[in-house]
Parts: structure tokens; C-alpha cells; sequence
């Protein structure tokens, strides 16, 4: 029997690998399997290059638990006493305290950057034993033994195979590893597509009210996963199914892409595009990435451009470095290559789907279009290539590509100033009297009612030249496009306070809301009351909402434009009305009004030319005075069209429909309109 200490420089590597590795201590199983399989995998390449005469037989690898042991069995190359001494008994260590300090955080940084991947048995095993003997002819069996301390021994055995059994004494705080369960859940997770078959236990089958097991292998990983196949070979059933064993429970994918490519790298996969839910967090992180089928991680993000994070599927890459931290893997040169060439793999596959199908393209328009969005929102490269099949979509689902939609607006949707209006939508129900209004003036209007459309918005006034988008209520429809300067209003000062005191005065109270009341001549024919809000404070409001550092225009109370339509026959009642009604009271307050005007007037000309500090101070308080008095004869003129307003039906029954037609009556406002509603009728 041979005795020796484990070469390393640092007095105890055990300890360290058991403290800082802890975390990630699951990985063991992972390292020990992938062992196994390339020791497997060796030996076919050795047969089939004629330097393996023998038998290969059965290449199953084996993993069995034992009341206080996992043991992990293949019948690939073996190893001899030399090679134990060389592999094994030697790692290439330097440096302990400048390692510890850089890879403490990172378990797969220590075990990749060292090639220590046989040594994270120790993570969770008090004793290690290896029971080896090489495939070479007259090899001699032999057992390692070292129980986490740097002295091992090394025996000679009988052995009537090759190959290796890996034995693991699990330690007292790990016992959750001797659970078939837990073995079960990280088999799944990391071995499930192994080249080579893994057998846990046996199959077992229901018998006589309980599970028993079968003689058959428990065969738990599927060693020609899809994406390792010919895309030739494959139907869409093959794709659908692989999916529903990657993502139980998921709905149907909408397509898929076969990704295989020899260079300038390695790289085989299968990405689906998923029916993607409106919240797009939830469906990150469902790529897995694999490397020679060894699964590496499902956290892709700085390895796959940020928007296709949404997309769900595998990548296998060799070139994908197995056991590195993340932070390495994102700043890799094959990594980014990798990135680059998936963007443009994905759009030259939409652009293919777009092009030779455009029906079901349209079809799928509305589960790809946040997908899309997203990528052209924080991808330049994919933007320019998906402006060629990106859609928009009006308010009768007919759909354009943004060429197409410039040439269908154009003649009709120019302003006077040469600008392209898009006009939009958000909400086809609640918008409909003014979608209704822009279409009856021969207006296409879009509808953008997307989760990600109000940034969109603001890039495509960017992107697109000479280009202004505009919400349909925003405006009054002649407002909307203006194609030449407007006349002036038609009202004169005194009927516009009149009537725009008398309906302001009526709006219910609204939380952060306000209104500002105007008249403007808009038609006999139009609606004689109109809500419109500002589409720049609507819009910055909204961008609060999805982008750090604008939440103070969160904060500000929503802004809309209540419109009385002069040329409409019950406003025009309803100032006649108010004019009569008021008419005796309120003319001798205008006539008193105009005298204090007439008197401020005269003291400000009289000052113009002097400087502050030389006006009399007297001067100063009858301006001051002539201010108050106007103010409070100002006030009085108003109480008295409030007064009448406030025993108007029609003033309230005008400015409820307004906001009915806004989806803005709620609550208390809303009981008294049905019931001022039927005593009208």
C-alpha cells in the first residue's frame, strides 16, 4: 500500500473548498457525472480509432445511493496508479490566498479555473474512495482512499471490470444528498441530456396498491436531445413535444428556430418563441445553456442580448467555458460572438416567417409584437432589421409594415408644416367617439395599446423623419392635423368668461385631476361638449410610469381640456340663456369693472417712465387698491353666473356625458346623472 500527501501548496485545500464552495455545492453531482461520461466517451474514441480492441458492451453510467454513500459507476478508460498520481494527487495549485480572496463567492470559478472538478466530492463527503482499473490490457485494479485531509492512500485491488466507482461518504450537514428526491431533482436538472445513458435506480411500477421496482435501468436523461439532431429529420411535433418536456404546463410555442453553426464557433440549440404574457419579467431566464450537453445555467442575461432573454430554448456550445463565474462568461469574445450571431439569426428568421407567410406572421403579430418591441427598443442592430417586418396595426386589425403605413397616410395625414401625423388609439372602446370623428374625416387611425407602445412612440419620433405621433383624444379632430392657420375664436370676451365660469364651476371634484375650460367653434354638427388632454403631459406622465428618474411628472395631477362648441345649438341656448337670466345683475358690476379698468390704466401710464423708488407711495396703494377692487367685483360677476349654473340641468347633464363618454363619471356623479337623466326625459 502506497501513503503520500496530496501536492498542494496550501497546507489544507479541503476546508477551503468545503467554506467558500458551499453554496454551490449541488454542482458535485454535475462534475462527478460529467466525469464519468467523458471517461465513456473516451473509450468509444479509443474503439473507434482502433486503439480499443475489447468488448465496449454496456456504457451505462451508474448512480446509486447507499445508506450513508452516493456512488457514481462507468465502464469507460479507468485509471491507473500513474494516472491517479499524475490527475489526482497533484493539483496544479499556487497562490492559495490570492485564489481564496478572487473565487471565494464563486464555486464554479475554483473548480473550472483549477480543474478541480473531481475535488467537489469533498464539498459534501467526508471520505472520497475511487475503485479504478484502466482499460488497458493487464491493468491493475487499484483504491484511493483520503478522507478530506491532503494524506490519501493508494491500494492495490481486485476489480473484475474497467472503469470507475466514485464513493462518497456524505458528510452530517449534507444528508439532504442522500435522498433519492434530491439526487432525482439535480439529475433532472444537470444531467438530463448527457451524451451517454445515466441510470438511477430501477423503474419501478405499480403493484398490488404500491410502487415496486422493475429489474430495468431507471434511464434518466435523453442522450440525442433535439437539438443535437438534423432539423431535416424533425417534424413540428418532434419541436412541440421537446418543449413541453423543456417547459411542462407552457402553451403551445408560436415558431422555433434550429440554430447550427461550425464557425467561426461551435453552437447548436433550438430557441422558441413563446406566447408571451403582457408582464415580460416573468418569462425571462428560460433559456438553458449547456456546453457538450452539460448543462452550465438558465441565467443568460450579458450572454444573450437582453431581449432575447425572452425567448425559451437551449444553446449548446463547446465554446461556452463549462465552470467559469458569470461575470466572465459576459465579457468572453466567443460569448459576445454567440450574442451577435443569435440577434441575427432571430431576425433573419422573423424576416423569413414575414416574407414567405405573412398571414400567419399577422396571425402572431400580437404575441411576437413585445418581443420585438423590446428588441428594437434596446437593440440598435436588431431595430434595423426589424423595421422591414415590425407591423404596425389600426383600429380594423388591418396591419402595415411602417413603409407601407407612410405611403397609405401620406397625402391625407400631412400638417401644414410637412410633419407625418400618426394618429392613435390606446383603447378602442373607450376612444371610440374619437376614433369615430378622425375616420369620418378620412383618417387612418393605429391602435397602440401594447405594454411597451408609449416608448415606442417617443423612439419613433425619433427614428422616423419629419414624424409626430398624436393620441385621438388629445384633440379636437380639426385640431388634430392642422392644415392651415386657424381663424381667430368667434366668441367675444365677455360671453366666453360668461360661459366657461358657469361650466367649470359644475365639474365634480376629481383626485389629481384638473380641467381647463375653453370655447372653441368646432361646427354645428360636432359634439357641443369635448374632454381632450394635453398628448405631452400625457405622454411624460406615462413615461413615469416605466422609466427611473420622471416619477415627478408622476406626481402631477392629469390635465384636460373641457371644450364648449360655440356653433352648437345648446351651448348657443344655453349662453342665451345665462346672458338673460344674469343680464341685470351683472351689468352694472361690468360697468363698475370697466371704470377701476379705466383707472388702472391712467395711474400705469402715468408711472411708465418712472423708476420704482420714484413713484409716491400713495400712488402705489390706490394701484393697490383699484387691484383689490377689481378682484373682488371680478368675484362677484362670477358668484352670480355659478348661482345660475348651479340650477342648470342642462350645464350638468352637457358636462356629464363629456366625461360618461371619457369613462371619467364615477361614484356619486354618476348616481346623480341617472337620476337627473330621467327626470329630464
Amino acid at each position: 500500500m502506497q501513503k503520500g500527501n496530496i501536492g498542494v501548496t496550501t497546507e489544507n485545500i479541503f476546508p477551503i473548498i468545503k467554506k467558500f464552495l458551499y453554496s454551490d455545492h449541488e454542482i458535485f453531482l454535475r462534475e462527478l457525472v460529467s466525469n464519468a461520461v467523458d471517461a465513456t466517451q473516451k473509450l468509444n474514441t479509443l474503439a473507434s480509432i482502433g486503439e480499443f480492441k475489447g468488448e465496449l458492451g454496456d456504457l451505462t453510467v451508474h448512480v446509486e445511493l447507499g445508506k450513508d454513500t452516493i456512488t457514481i459507476s462507468d465502464r469507460g478508460i479507468g485509471l491507473t496508479a500513474e494516472e491517479i498520481e499524475k490527475y489526482i494527487n497533484q493539483i496544479a495549485f499556487s497562490g492559495a490566498n490570492d485564489f481564496l480572496e478572487k473565487y471565494k463567492n464563486d464555486a464554479n470559478a475554483i473548480i473550472g479555473h483549477f480543474g478541480l472538478g473531481f475535488y467537489s466530492a469533498f464539498m459534501v463527503a467526508k471520505k472520497v474512495e475511487i475503485i479504478t482499473k484502466s482499460y488497458r490490457d493487464g491493468a491493475q485494479a487499484v483504491k484511493w482512499t483520503c478522507d478530506g485531509s491532503p494524506e490519501f492512500t493508494i491500494e492495490e485491488i481486485e476489480k473484475a471490470d474497467r472503469g470507475s466507482d466514485i464513493i462518497l461518504y456524505i458528510d452530517d450537514d449534507c444528508k439532504e444528498f442522500l435522498e433519492e428526491a434530491r439526487i432525482s431533482e439535480l439529475l433532472k436538472k444537470y444531467c438530463s441530456f448527457l451524451p451517454v445513458p445515466i441510470a438511477f435506480g430501477k423503474k419501478k411500477e405499480w403493484k398490488d396498491g404500491k410502487q415496486v421496482e422493475t429489474a430495468e435501468d431507471n434511464i434518466i436523461n435523453d442522450t440525442t436531445p433535439l437539438w443535437t439532431r438534423k432539423p431535416s429529420e424533425l417534424s413540428d411535433e418532434d419541436y412541440k413535444s421537446f418543449y413541453s418536456k423543456l417547459y411542462p404546463m407552457s402553451d403551445e410555442p408560436l415558431f422555433w428556430i434550429h440554430l447550427n453553426v461550425d464557425y467561426p464557433f461551435h453552437l447548436t440549440g433550438i430557441l422558441y418563441f413563446p406566447k408571451v404574457k403582457s408582464n415580460i419579467e416573468l418569462n425571462k431566464n428560460k433559456i438553458q445553456l449547456y456546453c457538450n450537453q452539460v448543462y452550465v445555467t438558465d441565467s443568460v442575461e450579458g450572454i444573450v442580448p437582453d431581449f432575447l432573454t425572452l425567448l425559451h430554448g437551449v444553446i449548446d456550445s463547446p465554446d461556452i467555458p463549462l465552470n467559469v463565474s458569470r461575470s466572465y462568461l459576459q465579457s468572453d469574445s466567443n460569448v459576445k460572438k454567440i450574442s451577435t450571431y443569435i440577434t441575427k439569426k432571430v431576425s433573419d428568421r422573423l424576416q423569413s416567417i414575414f416574407k414567405n407567410d405573412r398571414k400567419q406572421f399577422e396571425e402572431k403579430w400580437n404575441d411576437l409584437k413585445i418581443f420585438i418591441n423590446y428588441g428594437m427598443l434596446t437593440q440598435e442592430d436588431f431595430y434595423d432589421k426589424a423595421q422591414k417586418f415590425a407591423l404596425f396595426t389600426d383600429t380594423n386589425d388591418k396591419h402595415y409594415t411602417f413603409e407601407e403605413y407612410q405611403t397609405l397616410i401620406k397625402d391625407n395625414q400631412t400638417d401644414k408644416d410637412g410633419n407625418l401625423i400618426y394618429l392613435y388609439a390606446n383603447n378602442k372602446d373607450e376612444q371610440y367617439s374619437y376614433i369615430e370623428a378622425a375616420t369620418n374625416k378620412g383618417y387612418n387611425v393605429l391602435l397602440m395599446d401594447g405594454q411597451l407602445d408609449v416608448a415606442m412612440v417617443s423612439m419613433l419620433e425619433q427614428k422616423l423623419e419629419k414624424s409626430r405621433f398624436t393620441r385621438v383624444d388629445s384633440d379636437v379632430v380639426d385640431n388634430l392635423i392642422v392644415k392651415e392657420d386657424k381663424k381667430g375664436e368667434t366668441l367675444e370676451a365677455n360671453k366666453q368668461d360668461a360661459i366657461t365660469t358657469a361650466f367649470k364651476s359644475q365639474l365634480p371634484k376629481m383626485d389629481k385631476v384638473e380641467f381647463n375650460v375653453m370655447t372653441q367653434a368646432l361646427g354645428e354638427n360636432s359634439a357641443p361638449v369635448m374632454i381632450t388632454q394635453s398628448e405631452y403631459m400625457r405622454r411624460m406622465k406615462e413615461m413615469a410610469n416605466i422609466q427611473a428618474g420622471m416619477s415627478f411628472y408622476g406626481e402631477m395631477p392629469d390635465m384636460f381640456n373641457l371644450i364648449l362648441n360655440s356653433d352648437h345649438k345648446l351651448i348657443k341656448q344655453v349662453l342665451n340663456e345665462e346672458e338673460s337670466a344674469c343680464q341685470a345683475e351683472v351689468a352694472p358690476i361690468l360697468s363698475e369693472m370697466d371704470n377701476v379698468n379705466k383707472q388702472r390704466n391712467e395711474l400705469k401710464d402715468k408711472q411708465k417712465d418712472k423708476k420704482e423708488e420714484e413713484i409716491p407711495t400713495s400712488e402705489k396703494d390706490e394701484l393697490n387698491n383699484l387691484d383689490k377692487k377689481w378682484d373682488d367685483l371680478k368675484g362677484k360677476k362670477e358668484a352670480i353666473f355659478i348661482g345660475y349654473a348651479s340650477n342648470n340641468k342642462v350645464i350638468r347633464q352637457l358636462i356629464d356625458l363629456a366625461l360618461l363618454q371619457n369613462n371619467m363619471l364615477r361614484g356619486e356623479a354618476l348616481n346623480n346623472f341617472v337620476k337627473r337623466s330621467i327626470e329630464l326625459i
